[in-house]
């Protein structure tokens, strides 16, 4: 019931604990109802002054300035109902009314002038300096175009008062102004205080973030841009009162090529569509929104569907022309109201800007949409073949390319297969047999199939080849193709080189593997029918340059590819028999491998074909590596490397520069395996080679370089892997990326930005395919990072979700008492201290059929902690039972439990009852109990070191400060500081030290 006023102020108090938002506007209404009987109005005072705060927070500028004109006369009839705050809000709230006024079309600029003109006469007459008054005539001079200069210097030049916007604020509002003049330099050089060292307040860094970002961009900082991106928006999401900043971070999305992220936005805010209290902002949320639509509309992306106004289903055609009609009559009203067009013109510019990236920025977020492109940025030209228009001339080029094993030759086979499904035209003779060009075509189709994990398919497509070739009389190429369709079925490892060669699972549901004794009898008639065909046509060799079209080659050239196709096949098939019983393979298959990858580099050599030698090098070095023989592995790519470069075949190079890359981070020297992977990446892309693995080598990219201390190009590339993952529907992988980019991001310091790219591995439709266990790690990464932050209740809602997901989970016993020990220390940050209480017997019951000894007696100092600190020395019985109980747990732990050491955990427990009854002023009890600390600490030696100068410290304040003995408090921090010295603490002597200062000054 609200008919007292202590009612009313009961439940205003109530409504303004809530977040900012419907729920808390609509209350804010009725309390102004129910405060309007009353006989004295100071009720009614706060309650108005609640519901223009909603209003204003929410985005209901139409209705804000009504509420102010109630109060002014409240102000002006009864000024012994304000108190002193709520009179100075009166003062404050000017500002909040012009800003409003102007936000309106429908209020003409002589209105805004009248109000601006009241705040200075009321000002002056209480004696306030003007300079809040200039800010707000610089304000509607900016948003109409006339006379900014004058009123910008009136403004910046006049000392700030106590009415003065804050600092950050006021910040933002130059900044902003140097943006509009086109200098984002000195705008960024002025932000520095919000956007670097943390100025801030109810509004900011939020809308300083999100105006920041195009400025960001256009001068290269694009770390900065990412990382205010992830964050900002985190702040701004889903509030009506900062639709102009969502916005702001749509058409950062456009213009940083991340469109998928922008209709995500979009979906994310459809409410905004339909905010319409603020009609200036509405029109920048539009706008931004526009920017997006009208990127992906001239990419023909018109009928792709997307998230609009609520109620009906849109595409991005229909919703861009929605948009624009409504964005057009807006800018209308503001330029006819204003009697310029300065609305107009600033919206023109934006819209006619153009993405300032040439490839996506590399954001680490999942997105349910594709980027349009995921090019790598190299700076070297793309050497590719062309792609002719004629037909013959097409299968020419791609007949030249394949012979040359360049991987452009992909491309082109599939423009061939393109043509000819749409074309259907009569064979030309100038190609030869018309059955050779379906050989090729399969061979090609056999390549795609075995990259899709579709193997039964794939060597149906090579034995098809294979006979096509051998009934137009090509004996080595239809060899070739019988022996890699024996390869291909043989082994469930990645190739080291060429196509695929992996176990699979077909479209029947069949695999492809061979019985072992079946494959090796295939593989032996194979070698004895190339036997046969070299003696009936020897095989010489030369050197066959990438240069030369196949028809120009001669027939002991093209037999010279092919036989060294059928050994790279076996010893294919034998290093894949290796990897599979790896680590302790038979002795008979690593004899076998050896046997033929000697072969196959014999014969290279003999016939003078280097990137085959590289081949069998490579095989080598991979098997010695995988053995733990690095130093031998190391040695055989390096060598492998020479000969790729002897081979006038360059993008050869990829692969085993990233396979030394990976055994040289294991060795730690990651400095070269950063630049042999810059080189992968590079070569991969400058060839067009589609088949190297690109996402796992801007992990291990990331990897690297986040050893080297290289964050930002750690977030890069690891942030291009996730991309990349995602691109090739390997989800789990993509989270994984994301984890590592997450762990790189909290490790930097930047937990929120950690906390927005976890979040975007949970959301969307792809989330509920990801592994469970993955998921559960994600999750609780989440909740740590969110309490981090100190969102206490967010952070307590993921935990409770990981605490359901993992409940049914029997074989890891021990990670429910830790999940429901960490979610009762977090909901009690949060303030929700039932469930808390529930979630801590939780983990007391599941500490006893799965113990974590150490995980909850953390958990219960960590309460006792937190009881004081909600209650004070209220709460000193509470706490100590808690205390209590972690002596009992600790006592009940067995000697030699694995990862419990005694001496911590008992020093813990003291410790923290140190410092409870510290608060409480049991000074002689929190001494003992501080020195039992040190005691135990003692017994960990070096191990204990850190902890024990810490106990110490505590020891010393309680002397010192609790009981007065500052003599004895100097003499223990003396010899506490001297003692972290000799352990190599300088860090905790020097606290220590400064302690004693303190004292000794005393």
């Amino acid at each position: 019931m609200l008919d007292t006023p202590e009612a009313v102020v009961e439940a205003l108090r109530a409504n303004n604990e809530r977040a900012h938002g419907r729920q808390r506007t609509v209350t804010a209404e009725e309390l102004v109802e129910a405060a309007q009987p009353f006989e004295e109005p100071d009720v009614l005072v706060t309650a108005l002054l609640e519901l223009m705060a909603a209003y204003e927070f929410t985005g209901e500028h139409r209705k804000s300035p009504v509420v102010f004109a109630r109060l002014l006369k409240l102000w002006d009839t009864t000024p012994a109902s304000f108190s002193q705050w709520e009179a100075h809000q009166i003062f404050w709230r000017f500002k909040w009314v012009t800003t409003s006024l102007l936000q309106v079309p429908e209020v003409p600029l002589a209105t805004i002038h009248g109000w601006i003109d009241q705040m200075r006469t009321r000002y002056e007459a209480a004696d306030h300096g003007l300079q809040p008054v200039a800010a707000m005539r610089y304000h509607v001079a900016s948003h109409t175009g006339t006379g900014v200069a004058d009123a910008y210097d009136l403004w910046a030049t006049r000392p700030r008062t106590e009415l003065s916007d804050c600092e950050a604020c006021e910040t933002r509002h130059f900044a902003w102004h140097q943006v509009r003049a086109g200098d984002d330099t000195g705008a960024l050089d002025t932000w520095r205080p919000v956007l670097v060292h943390g100025m801030g307040c109810t509004e900011e860094p939020q809308m300083s973030q999100a105006r920041a970002l195009l400025p960001l961009l256009r001068t290269g900082r694009f770390d900065e841009a990412r990382s205010h991106h992830l964050t900002g928006y985190r702040r701004v999401r889903g509030n009506t009162g900062m639709q102009d900043e969502v916005g702001l971070h749509v058409e950062f999305c456009a213009l940083s090529r991340n469109e998928g992220r922008g209709l995500e936005i979009l979906a994310e805010n459809r409410p905004l569509f339909e905010a319409t209290g603020a009609p200036l902002a509405h029109l920048d949320f539009l706008t931004g929104t526009e920017v997006l639509l009208a990127r992906l509309v001239a990419d023909g992306h018109d009928g792709t569907p997307v998230a609009g106004p609520p109620g009906r289903n849109w595409t991005t055609g229909e919703l861009l022309t929605h948009v624009r009609a409504e964005a057009d009559r807006l800018t209308k009203a503001f330029d006819e109201r204003n009697g310029t067009t300065a609305v107009g013109e600033r919206r023109q510019l934006r819209l006619a800007q153009r993405p300032l990236l040439e490839e996506p920025l590399p954001l680490g977020l999942r997105t349910s949409l594709p980027r349009p492109s995921i090019a790598a940025s190299v700076a070297a030209p793309a050497a590719v073949p062309e792609t002719p228009e004629d037909f013959v001339s097409l299968v020419r080029e791609a007949r030249r390319v394949a012979a040359t094993g360049h991987p452009g030759a992909t491309r082109l086979w599939t423009r061939v297969a393109e043509r000819l499904a749409d074309d259907g035209a009569p064979h030309d003779d100038r190609l030869g047999p018309q059955d050779l060009l379906h050989a090729e075509l399969a061979e090609h189709r056999a390549y795609a199939l075995s990259r899709e994990d579709r193997e039964t398919e794939s060597v149906t497509e090579l034995k098809r080849a294979a006979e096509l070739f051998e009934g137009i009389g090509m004996p080595w190429h239809a060899l070739s193709a019988r022996a890699q369709g024996l390869a291909w079925t043989s082994v469930s490892a990645s190739p080291a080189e060429g196509g695929a060669a992996r176990e699979g699972t077909g479209a029947d549901g069949t695999t492809a593997r061979l019985d072992e004794d079946a494959l090796w009898a295939g593989l032996a008639e194979v070698l004895r029918e190339a036997e046969r065909l070299k003696a009936e046509a020897p095989l010489d060799g030369g050197a066959l340059g990438a240069g030369e079209a196949a028809s120009e080659q001669d027939a002991a050239a093209v037999r010279v590819l092919e036989y060294l196709t059928v050994l790279f096949s076996c010893a294919f098939a034998a290093y894949g028999a290796v990897t599979r019983q790896l680590p302790e393979p038979s002795d008979a298959a690593v004899a076998r491998f050896e046997e033929f990858a000697a072969l196959l580099r014999t014969e290279a050599e003999r016939l003078s074909v280097p990137h085959h030698i590289a081949n069998a090098r490579q095989f080598t070095a991979d098997i010695a590596g995988r053995r733990g023989d690095v130093e031998r592995a190391v040695a055989g790519l390096r060598a492998a490397l020479k000969d790729v470069e002897a081979s006038d075949r360059p993008w050869r190079g990829s692969r085993p520069r990233a396979l030394l890359a990976q055994l040289l981070m294991a060795s730690n020297e990651q400095a070269e395996a950063v630049d042999l992977l810059h080189q992968a990446i590079a070569d991969a892309v400058r060839y067009d080679d589609r088949d190297f693995a690109l996402a796992p080598t801007y992990a291990l990219l990331g990897h690297a370089a986040s050893h080297l201390g290289d964050t930002s190009g750690a977030v890069r590339h690891l942030s291009e892997a996730a991309a990349r993952f995602d691109q090739d529907g390997c989800h789990d992988e993509a989270a994984n990326a994301r984890l590592q980019l997450a762990d790189v991001l909290a490790c930097a310091g930047q937990q929120a930005d950690a906390v927005a790219v976890l979040e975007s591995v949970l959301t969307g439709d792809d989330a509920s395919s990801l592994d469970e266990r993955l998921a559960a790690q994600t999750r609780l990464t989440l909740a740590r990072g969110l309490r981090e932050l100190e969102e206490f209740l967010p952070a307590a809602e993921e935990f409770v979700r990981l605490a359901d997901a993992i409940a049914a989970w029997e074989d890891e016993p021990g990670l429910q008492t830790m999940v429901a020990a960490e979610t009762a220390v977090t909901l009690a940050m949060a303030d929700r201290w039932d469930a808390a209480g529930t979630a801590y017997e939780r983990a007391v019951a599941s500490n006893a059929e799965a113990p974590r000894p150490s995980l909850v007696t953390r958990m219960m100092c960590e309460f006792a902690r937190l009881v004081m600190l909600a209650r004070g020395a209220d709460g000193l019985d509470t706490a100590l039972d808690h205390l209590t109980r972690a002596d009992a747990v600790r006592a009940a732990v067995p000697d030699g439990t694995e990862g419990f050491v005694p001496w911590y955990e008992t020093g813990a427990v003291h410790y923290r009852r140190a410092r409870v009854l510290a608060q409480a002023e049991a000074f002689p009890k929190a001494l003992a109990e501080a020195e039992a600390a040190i005691a135990a600490y003692d017994q960990g030696g070096e191990h204990g070191a850190v902890e024990r100068a810490e106990a110490t410290r505590i020891a010393a304040l309680i002397e010192g400060n609790g009981l007065g003995r500052f003599k004895e408090a100097i003499a223990r921090l003396a010899a506490a500081a001297e003692r972290a010295r000799t352990a190599g603490l300088a860090e905790a002597a020097q606290i220590l030290d400064a302690l004693r200062q303190d004292y000794e000054k005393r």
